[in-house]
């Protein structure tokens, strides 16, 4: 280092960097060595110990990244983590921070992280992979057969039904008798297999896990579920064995399992995209605990409560945020962050309203009466007007010669799914232009109204009717989504466009009270929540982003957000509801501090275009965005054809042997969904695989990825979530994914750029992203995920990220771009950084 001397004075010279000089106290030492490091990451010959990381040095939070886990493997150096280096952004300042810093989290008035590292159990082996998988394939075929001979059964004693009158009744029958069914089946056979869950540990692919994955199925796929925020609800969980009090209210679809360990107190509160499973899986076992909150307790929007977690009475936990194993808050105090520590201010609820034992029972049975006396029978009545209309498709039920070998049926079956896509696709565009404009129109904002009446139908009938993930994903990432989201009411203000203005995953409570300024860029995943709930009233309210502002991966945006123009909200940051309003600042983690609004790097990609040169990339842009878009609606015609064709075999052979046809044709249907998807994709990345890439949103490359984004489609993944067939799929569709991987329902991105050791586990609701764009620059890296780790429920990993093997990553944790994580650590928080093990043993032996 320059200003180092071979000679030892009698009175020690100044050492100096390229501007400014080093100090002379008791953390020169690590100055001298964290500007070395520095230096070496930006390859710099020095770098000044009072410039400003990003705004002089133009580093981002790559480069620091990189430099934070270059010191994590200095002995010498006390580790530095990116919320150290946001908030010390010189050498100068993060030296004397780190030399004082206390051990990481938690503090102690916050709690202490019960982080068993006895979670590791031996695995099953191959044997007990295999045939647990066989078994889960084998009822997986008993289910579908069961509801075949049932829907076979119920549908020709309707058929025999003489006029109109007399065969809506028999639907309505067969529809109650079927609806209770679906509803009791999961309950019976969850009290049957398991019993009472207690805290105790399942090794994973073992015949206990079996049986605890037959009824997180059928747990999840009961008709009830759609019911959330509905009695109907929190009476299915009773049913399955929570402790739920007088008056409580789930809204969140994420369905906990392990419900005789979950906990509700009077009036408490969980809303919605918030997870509670009762269960987490790490090293090979699935540890199960308890879920407890006290009266009037209020989880927030996309919170998580991880095992062994509680809120006393009058708790509350802000949005997006979580609390870890063996965290609890205590009565009336307020909490924020993940993991969660105590709030500085109050976090604001609505104000309760009359609610009482009889409006809740009103409309129970009120959405009970319109499923089975409207829904059912309209779903049992649409197929028989389907043959009706359709000869060519109804002659495949009569006995006779195949209709299957004549070109006329696959005519009309072609027709048939263009008309059902091509023709109800403008339809229901009409639909939602005005028949939810109407019904928001009896909602006043900011006044509040009680659960479960009048005004509470309608402000759910809108929410439902206009959030169609077919629409956003068929219009996002192209010029398209700017009028679909002002057909639907957002008030965009004058739209600055830019071809990107909005991903293709956008939802909303209500879009007539949706504002978002001009300038303004959102990646995939926000919600904006411009709707509040308490356990007995709701208020609308407008929600407005500010211009020029860029929101990156799964937001939660609440109606009292406290930013203004041009920020920069990070994928995943917890957006502050008290204090001043934000501006000109980037924000980044739960809680939320300030970071940079840009920096140096993004400018120099070649972003700012104008004028013509503006124009000619936006118009080449939207180009290829409608020819994506085109090939999106042509991809789910294809779909929809074959899926006509495997029902109308079915049918075909129902005459010669019965109800074995259709239960063949269930099945059939999930192997074609996935085959063809798998097809699709490939056929889409295989002249261009996603590759690491660094480029403008008005780049050739950058238009390929979001055609990759928006043709393919994912969602028949869920249907293998917990199955070792996920691990196939995965290899197929291009992961490098090891041996025995357990994968409850993770997400990957690119899947080509996705690498995944043996043996990891990965949790429901992680994310594995290899990508981010900041307002017009696109960024891609590889990620490696090594053998043994473990990514908690709803953690998120960035791009460029390597973390060792046996590493775990904790719950709602978020681990930043070009994170290096060491082998066998436990990170966690939002940023991610390490924190330390708990080494108390679990009591319960491994099962």
């Amino acid at each position: 280092m320059t200003g180092m001397q071979t000679d030892v004075p009698s009175s020690p010279p100044e050492r100096t960097s390229a501007q400014g000089s080093f100090s002379t106290g008791s953390n020169a030492d690590t100055e001298v060595a964290l500007a070395a490091v520095l230096a070496e990451v930006m390859r710099r010959d020095q770098v000044a110990v009072d410039s400003d990381f990003f705004r002089d040095l133009g580093a981002d939070s790559l480069v620091m990244a990189h430099f934070c886990a270059r010191v994590r493997k200095r002995s010498d150096l006390p580790q530095v983590s990116m919320r150290d280096v946001y908030a010390h952004n010189t050498v100068r300042d993060l030296a004397l921070a780190v030399e004082a810093a206390t051990p990481p989290m938690p503090d102690s008035p916050h709690g202490v992280l019960a982080t068993s590292s006895a979670a590791t159990a031996a695995p099953s082996g191959r044997t007990g992979y295999v045939l647990c998988g066989a078994m889960q394939l084998l009822s997986f075929l008993l289910y579908s057969c069961g509801v075949a001979f049932a829907g076979v059964r119920g549908y020709e004693w309707i058929s025999a039904g003489s006029g109109v009158l007399d065969v809506y009744l028999r639907s309505v029958a067969f529809g109650g008798i079927a609806f209770v069914g679906l509803c009791a089946v999961p309950v019976l056979v969850k009290w049957v297999l398991i019993g009472r869950w207690k805290p105790r540990r399942i090794r994973i692919w073992s015949a206990a896990y079996f049986r605890l994955w037959v009824v997180k199925t059928l747990v999840r796929s009961n008709p009830l579920v759609l019911f959330a925020g509905s009695p109907l609800y929190t009476l299915y969980l009773r049913a399955l064995g929570a402790r739920i009090g007088a008056g409580a209210a789930v809204f969140s679809r994420h369905v906990p399992l392990c419900t005789d360990l979950l906990s509700l107190g009077d009036f408490s509160v969980i809303r919605k995209d918030c997870y509670f499973t009762g269960y987490r899986a790490r090293r090979g076992v699935i540890e199960t605990g308890a879920v407890t909150l006290g009266r009037n307790a209020l989880v927030a929007e996309a919170s998580v409560l991880d095992i062994g977690t509680s809120l006393g009475d009058g708790a509350r936990l802000a949005h997006a945020s979580a609390l870890h194993s063996g965290q609890a808050i205590p009565a009336e105090e307020h909490w924020h962050g993940s993991p969660a520590r105590r709030a500085d201010g109050e976090y604001p609820v609505v104000e309760p309203a009359s609610c009482g034992p009889l409006r809740r029972s009103l409309h129970s049975v009120t959405q009970l009466l319109t499923a089975l006396l409207v829904y059912l029978p309209l779903a049992v009545g649409g197929v028989g007007l389907l043959l009706a209309e359709a000869p060519q498709l109804s002659a495949v039920l009569e006995p006779g010669p195949s209709v299957l070998t004549t070109w006329v049926f696959y005519r009309d079956a072609l027709l048939i799914s263009f008309v059902l896509l091509f023709v109800v696709l403008p339809l229901g565009l009409v639909v939602l232009a005005t028949f939810p404009r109407l019904l928001a129109g009896m909602l006043v904002p900011g006044r509040v109204y009680p659960l479960y009446g009048f005004h509470y139908g309608v402000h759910r009938a809108v929410t439902l009717l206009t959030n169609r993930p077919f629409l956003t994903r068929l219009f996002g990432d192209s010029s398209a989504v700017v009028p679909y989201l002002r057909l639907l009411g957002y008030d965009l203000s004058r739209v600055q466009q830019t071809g990107s203005n909005f991903g293709t995953e956008v939802k909303h409570e209500t879009p007539y009270l949706s504002a978002v300024g001009t300038g303004t860029m959102v990646a995939d995943g926000l919600s904006v929540n411009n709707a509040e709930y308490s356990s007995t009233s709701f208020r609308v309210s407008r929600t407005a982003i500010g211009a020029r502002n860029f929101l990156g991966n799964r937001i939660a945006y609440p109606s009292r957000g406290r930013t203004g123009d041009n920020c920069l909200l990070a994928t995943k940051v917890m957006v502050p509801v008290n204090g001043t309003i934000r501006k000109n600042v980037g924000l980044l983690g739960s809680p939320s501090f300030e970071i940079p609004r840009s920096v140096q790097r993004d400018s120099d990609v070649g972003l700012e275009l104008t004028g013509d040169e503006l124009r000619a990339g936006l118009a080449a842009k939207n180009r290829h965005n409608a020819r994506t878009m085109g090939l999106y609606l042509l991809v789910r015609w294809g779909y929809a054809f074959l899926v006509t064709l495997v029902v109308s075999a079915s049918a075909e052979l129902y005459t010669s042997v019965g109800a074995v046809a259709v239960a063949l044709g269930n099945v059939l249907v999930l192997l074609v969904s996935t085959a063809y998807f798998v097809f699709v994709e490939r056929a889409v990345t295989f002249f261009h695989p996603p590759a690491p890439l660094f480029c403008s949103i008005y780049d050739l490359r950058f238009w390929r990825r979001e055609r990759f984004w928006k043709v393919p489609s994912e969602l028949f993944l869920k249907a293998f979530d917990g199955t070792p067939f996920k691990g196939l799929i995965w290899r197929s569709l291009g992961v490098r994914i090891g041996r025995r991987v357990f994968d409850d329902g993770c997400y990957l991105t690119e899947r080509t750029m996705a690498s995944i050791g043996d043996g990891c586990t990965l949790n429901t609701g992680s994310v594995v992203q290899c990508h981010s764009q900041e307002d017009g620059a696109f960024k891609s890296d590889r990620s490696t995920i090594g053998a043994d780790c473990t990514l908690g429920v709803g953690a998120f990993v960035h791009y460029g990220v390597t973390i060792g093997d046996g590493a775990v990553l904790a719950p709602d944790s978020f681990l930043m771009k070009g994170e290096s994580v060491p082998a066998n650590a436990l990170w966690g928080g939002n940023p991610a950084h390490q924190i330390a093990r708990d080494t108390a043993r679990s009591e319960e032996a491994t099962r």
